[in-house]
């Protein structure tokens, strides 16, 4: 049994004629009397009393006919709640990122994102905890660094860029570094997570240096690292908008012809298949504001 079968013969029913349906749904009057005969057969019941002037429904086909009817109506009001997910973004959108990164850059994606679709409200959900999407219930979720969740659908952000960063007193008092080996002879300070482990290692081009060593200071925190470094304690390798987050003047980059690798960041989601517009409207958002690496100020609400 079928849709196209059921929706043939209500439309028999209502029309209390085969022509006038077949009309009705740009058909053959055979065909819609095939189609109720192979009904009659799949369900093994009569359906349809006819006559050459008259039909009629026989007890268990004004029965079929209800629920005919009400299959059908469900069906076409599933039709137009999927045509509304297709329009104007609305709804409660649920995402989580890395705590860092929410607060410098996904913040701001949201205030201006509400901004943009006043029909939407957001919950964020900022941790350092890798958060399992799927059985979560999750929208969708910020990752920085390579993806290792086959599961999941994702969509590239851009790039988080990273250099090194000094204080200015820091690099009065200690002189300023004019090659990756020159760094040997510096307090470094490391971040103690992530990818960024065992040594400091520098790329121009197509050359590499890695700098070995240990540091005067390790922190699981790129804010605490800025802030040792805001402090004269040595040079620091972070992410270009967390240093442009310090204090203007403040910082100073280091062997600015030399950066280490950048570090991706993805929009990762359950399905690619069935984006809802709330998702896809945020991810082109975000996708628009990434290249600018604009630290916007939490200035609307949700």
């Amino acid at each position: 049994m079928t849709l196209d079968q059921l929706k043939a013969f209500v439309t028999i029913v209502r029309t209390h004629s085969f022509t006038r349906a077949a009309d009705a749904l740009n058909s053959s009057k055979a065909h819609m009397s095939r189609v109720v005969t192979v009904l009659e057969q799949e369900l093994g019941v009569k359906l349809l009393m006819r006559s050459t002037r008259s039909l009629a429904l026989t007890e268990i086909g004004r029965e079929v006919f209800e629920r005919a009817v009400g299959i059908l109506a469900a069906v076409e009001e599933t039709e137009r709640v999927a045509h509304r997910s297709l329009g104007a973004p609305r709804g409660m959108l649920r995402l989580t990122c890395g705590a860092e990164f929410g607060m410098l850059a996904v913040s701001g994606w949201i205030a201006s994102y509400c901004g943009l679709y006043p029909e939407v409200s957001v919950e964020a959900h900022f941790t350092p905890r890798l958060v399992d999407v799927i059985h979560e219930g999750f929208d969708l979720a910020i990752r920085i660094g390579p993806l290792a969740e086959t599961r999941l659908a994702a969509r590239p952000l851009g790039e988080l860029r990273y250099a090194l960063y000094a204080s200015r007193g820091y690099l009065k008092r200690e002189g300023t570094p004019r090659a990756p080996a020159d760094l040997k002879a510096h307090r470094l300070l490391a971040f103690a997570g992530g990818r960024h482990r065992g040594g400091i290692t520098l790329h121009r081009g197509s050359v590499t240096e890695k700098i070995e060593g240990p540091a005067r200071i390790r922190v699981d925190n790129v804010f605490a690292l800025r802030d040792a470094a805001l402090a004269g304690l040595g040079v620091a390798q972070l992410p270009e908008i967390v240093a442009r987050a310090a204090p203007p003047g403040r910082l100073q980059r280091v062997l600015p012809d030399w950066a280490p690798a950048s570090v991706p960041v993805n929009a990762v989601f359950p399905s690619n298949r069935y984006l809802t517009p709330k998702v896809r409207a945020f991810i082109d958002h975000a996708v628009a504001l990434f290249p600018r690496h604009e630290i916007l100020d939490h200035v609307h609400r949700c």
